[in-house]
């Protein structure tokens, strides 16, 4: 029984720590996990293929949230 309370515990302070991060990263922000049906079709089963078409579409209505430019390492 004690290995039992130890493991939930342990599992509620990862649950709250990985929250933590999503809530940092913006994934509250959204109302739902995908933009539109189109980006779902894309997640599900478009990605496989990608076209032009699809990546207009995913730019202008910002399917993947706020660019992050890269920086190099010095």
């Amino acid at each position: 029984m004690k290995k039992l309370i130890v493991i939930a515990l342990i599992m509620t302070l990862y649950t709250i720590g990985c929250g933590h991060v999503a809530k940092e990263s913006g994934f509250y922000d959204h109302n739902a996990m995908y933009k539109n049906l189109d980006h779902m079709k894309f997640s599900m089963w478009g990605y496989k293929s990608p076209t032009t078409e699809v990546a207009q579409a995913s730019t202008s209505e910002e399917w993947w949230g706020i660019d992050i430019p890269y920086v190099p390492a010095k």
